[in-house]
């Protein structure tokens, strides 16, 4: 098959795109996906409440998401640029600041999501994992918009391949001998189904068929889940950085998820049979 058959991707940054003369450029893909994320979640921890299913009081969700919003934005800008971006930090530490210029990574978001849950359950004193499980459950409807978003974005595409589904990416590299640019995997759309839709659907099932887990086994089931989905989506995804001992970055950084994982599920099994 010709890469004449498979479809160009020709999709904007912009969802709304302002004239010249505008303060912005315009409305980007990106953010809306990241205010649809934050709105569903912030229904899910309402409805959990109204449901008893949350410690939280009327009011409370407002003031986890204020949390939850600037750990994932500072989590995962400060992630990417130490993880993904190391040489280019050294070179001028002040790129960091430089958000304009995109990179988000999720393990760094998720780095930041926990540490703004800590700091809202001390202040507020309620269980620190019984608030990461009902985030857990929520947290795959951001992942869901945010894998959308990179692919309207034409970014973070998959390797190269012939499968009837494949997209011809504009700023993909071109092949080095022929110089045209290949048909490539769609794995933000993969990442999409398995971060977002099949994650959701698991927890969801779980948080609403077993209102008795002990506190952090939806959380090790997130974190457990979220590493397997990542680590095997990564071998179609091109690798955006060198890779750490023959693994991608995004398999490398997704093993400390599976130790974690592992440990609060031991942890749930001990407390459940004391």
């Amino acid at each position: 098959m010709t890469s004449l058959a498979y479809w160009t991707h020709d999709l904007g940054p912009y969802l709304v795109k302002f004239p010249e003369g505008f303060p912005i450029d315009g409305i980007r893909f990106y953010g809306v996906a990241y205010l649809l994320g934050f709105i569903i979640g912030i229904g899910l921890l309402i409805l959990y409440r109204k449901k008893d299913r949350s410690p939280l009081k009327p009011g409370e969700e407002l003031d986890l998401l204020t949390y939850l919003l600037v750990g994932v934005i500072a989590g995962g800008r400060i992630g990417y640029v130490l993880l993904y971006d190391w040489p280019a930090f050294v070179s001028d530490p002040l790129i960091l600041f430089a958000v304009w210029k995109g990179g988000m990574a999720s393990h760094g978001g998720m780095i930041g999501v926990i540490l703004a849950v800590l700091v809202f359950a001390r202040r507020r004193k309620v269980p620190f994992l019984t608030i990461t499980d009902l985030c857990a459950t929520a947290a795959p409807v951001g992942l869901f918009f945010g894998r959308i978003a990179n692919f309207v974005n034409g970014e973070l595409w998959g390797r190269q391949t012939s499968v009837p589904w494949a997209v011809l990416f504009p700023d993909s590299p071109p092949d080095p001998i022929t110089g045209e640019i290949t048909p490539r995997h769609p794995s933000q759309l993969y990442q999409a189904f398995g971060e977002g839709i099949l994650l959701f659907a698991w927890l969801q099932w779980r948080f609403w068929k077993n209102p008795h887990l002990t506190p952090g086994r939806l959380s090790a089931e997130f974190l457990i889940g979220y590493g397997i989905v990542r680590f095997c989506t990564e071998f179609v995804r091109e690798p955006d950085a060198s890779l750490i001992l023959g693994l991608t970055r995004g398999q490398f950084y997704s093993l400390p998820l599976f130790l974690v994982g592992g440990i609060l599920i031991l942890r749930s099994r001990k407390t459940r049979k004391q």
